[in-house]
């Protein structure tokens, strides 16, 4: 009887261990690059969904929902546009890059083609046909946007312009055509710090946002 109970408290301490190093994220594992067009004036298609109700300010949010200095130009995107609202269009924003990005890590050209323009579209079909062609296959996941806030925003004329900064943490693994994992580790995700922008034209009718370009932020 005594050694059963020696042999169940043993069991529990090996899997109290596994479950502590299994969960624990270092943030030391370098992920997969997020591609970028090589092209700074590429553009990338996005569809945020933006409903005419009251602006919200960023201290009505209860948080920070915009930058300081990108307060005058969300004023006048507000002049421009009364419907538009800050929290509803960061909604958006969040969305569209959890989807872009498992579109891109999947391969999913098709679910990437009504999102993204021309030039933006060639540049990701071409990474993933040369991915394709390594073998290598990307098992990245989004594990939590912990933060979307406005760190730019200008207006000229009608073409409003909108810079987000994303905090998420990801997971990314690369693994080649036998399923095998090359690089990365799925038991940790890394902090990345990127910067989409996108744009509309405040006098149209369609309420889409363009996403024109994504970028790190240094």
């Amino acid at each position: 009887m005594t050694v059963i109970v020696i042999l169940a408290l043993v069991a529990l301490f090996i899997g109290l261990r596994l479950y502590s190093v299994l969960g624990e994220r270092t943030g030391h594992e370098q992920q997969q690059p997020i591609l970028k067009p090589a092209d700074p004036d590429a553009r990338v298609g996005h569809r945020p969904a933006q409903a005419a109700v009251a602006p919200l300010a960023a201290q009505d949010t209860g948080e920070l929902a915009f930058l300081p200095t990108a307060g005058p130009g969300v004023r006048a995107l507000l002049a421009a546009d009364p419907a538009f609202d800050v929290a509803r269009f960061l909604e958006g924003a969040k969305a569209a890059y959890r989807m872009i990005l498992e579109a891109f890590w999947s391969g999913d050209l098709d679910a990437m083609r009504p999102h993204v323009d021309d030039h933006v579209f060639e540049t990701f079909s071409t990474a993933v046909e040369q991915r394709n062609k390594d073998g290598l296959k990307l098992d990245n996941r989004l594990i939590a946007i912990e933060q979307a806030l406005i760190a730019e925003a200008t207006v000229d004329r009608s073409v409003a312009v909108l810079t987000v900064r994303f905090e998420a943490d990801i997971a990314a693994v690369t693994r080649n055509a036998d399923g095998e994992v090359v690089a990365g580790s799925l038991s940790d995700a890394v902090q990345t710090r990127d910067l989409w922008t996108f744009r509309r034209d405040v006098a149209s009718r369609d309420p889409n946002w363009v996403l024109i370009e994504t970028d790190e932020e240094q």
